[in-house]
């Protein structure tokens, strides 16, 4: 199972916030925002700040992607 963070971006936009503001805000670092933006994994903690700044839950800002969508997209488990 996978994890796609495109409701982070639509956050970002609702709230009229660049991403460089979020990393500001969040305290979190280029390297996390870069896996964000590739929909890789990152640390839960980096989540949390991003929570507390955009006054949201996890569910707001990442889905879980099933394996079988991933498997009909040809996505490999490694992408």
């Amino acid at each position: 199972m996978a994890i796609r963070y495109s409701k982070l971006w639509k956050k970002l936009i609702d709230e009229n916030m660049m991403k460089t503001d979020l990393r500001d805000k969040a305290g979190i670092t280029t390297n996390a925002l870069a896996k964000l933006g590739k929909n890789k994994h990152v640390n839960t903690q980096v989540l949390e700040k991003i929570c507390n700044v955009l006054h949201c839950n996890i569910q707001d800002i990442a889905e879980f992607v099933p394996d079988e969508e991933r498997k009909e997209k040809g996505v490999t488990p490694n992408d």
